[in-house]
């Protein structure tokens, strides 16, 4: 499977969100689209990434501007962080692997001493036709939003 490459065509997907929602990538046409990968749910740097989302959020709406955060979590887990912290936007459930293989997000970690495989913190800007704009590898939380939502108006 070949990483998405900025210009490109993101290849469909669905996936089941919090609110009891399926949503589907080509079901958000014509809107822009944030997807940001995070490793869990709960845990101090997804919630203060989601927090930022979740404070700017009216930015990235006038901007027509579809904010979506996923995780290996499943939905259940994902209500609860989602009800905790009042994130306005859906937490989509990809509990194998498949978007995060399709994205090329999943990589070597060093937790404790102990080698394990999860989610690099990551975020993807994608048109309101489908296509790759910018992506953020590596993702450092503290000034990403910012960094998105001037990519987002460069659209």
């Amino acid at each position: 499977m070949s990483t998405p490459k900025a210009g490109t065509k993101i290849r469909d997907f669905t996936l089941p969100a919090t609110g009891g929602k399926t949503v589907k990538l080509s079901d958000l046409k014509g809107s822009n689209i944030v997807l940001y990968f995070y490793p869990k749910d709960s845990t101090p740097g997804c919630t203060l990434e989601g927090q930022d989302f979740r404070d700017n959020i009216r930015k990235f709406r006038a901007r027509n501007t579809i904010v979506l955060g996923v995780s290996r979590d499943n939905v259940k887990s994902h209500e609860k962080f989602k009800a905790a912290q009042k994130f306005p936007f859906d937490l989509l459930a990809d509990e194998n692997e498949k978007l995060c293989r399709q994205f090329d997000v999943i990589r070597e970690k060093n937790m404790y001493g102990k080698k394990v495989m999860g989610i690099e913190r990551s975020t993807f800007l994608i048109d309101d036709k489908g296509v790759l704009r910018k992506e953020w590898r590596k993702v450092k939380v503290d000034g990403h939003v910012d960094e998105v939502l001037e990519a987002v108006k460069e659209l």
